[in-house]
């Protein structure tokens, strides 16, 4: 969608905090893991990214690599955002914004995978899907446009 205004993809792209990027089935309840934090159904707790890192985990460097790419990839999706919030203000390279999208997907790939193996229980990484919808449908023309041409 090339035509649609900066403003737009900055809303697109800050409307992903809302989606969950992993979910997680554990026996009928669910963990949604959010970018910001992650969401337990039963009991109904708020765990932010910043608690579980420091307050419930003996810090990141005891956590698997599949665990890291969590904050990785708000940290990519950060990036994304100040990217499109630069749009707004004439200065987004909206290739940058597009691919920083695409790996934050990437990296919650790798969380889901992680948790699918190390837990035996489903993980679907749903944010990947909209990371990647996002990406796509507001910024394909310039993704297009860095892949080199084949001859």
């Amino acid at each position: 969608m090339a035509y649609a205004t900066p403003r737009k993809r900055l809303l697109a792209v800050f409307a992903l905090l809302a989606v969950p990027w992993t979910v997680l089935s554990l026996g009928g309840e669910y963990t949604l893991v959010f970018g910001f934090g992650l969401f337990n159904t039963n009991p109904p707790q708020l765990v932010t990214l910043f608690g579980y890192l420091f307050r419930f985990t003996a810090g990141p460097e005891t956590l698997p690599e599949y665990l890291l790419a969590w904050p990785t990839s708000l940290l990519l999706y950060g990036g994304a955002l100040a990217s499109a919030l630069g749009g707004v203000l004439g200065y987004e390279d909206r290739r940058v914004t597009a691919g920083l999208l695409v790996f934050a997907g990437l990296a919650q790939v790798s969380v889901a995978l992680g948790l699918s193996r190390a837990i035996g229980r489903l993980a679907i990484p749903l944010g990947t899907g909209c990371l990647w919808l996002v990406a796509w449908w507001f910024y394909w023309p310039d993704l297009w446009e860095t892949l080199p041409a084949s001859e």
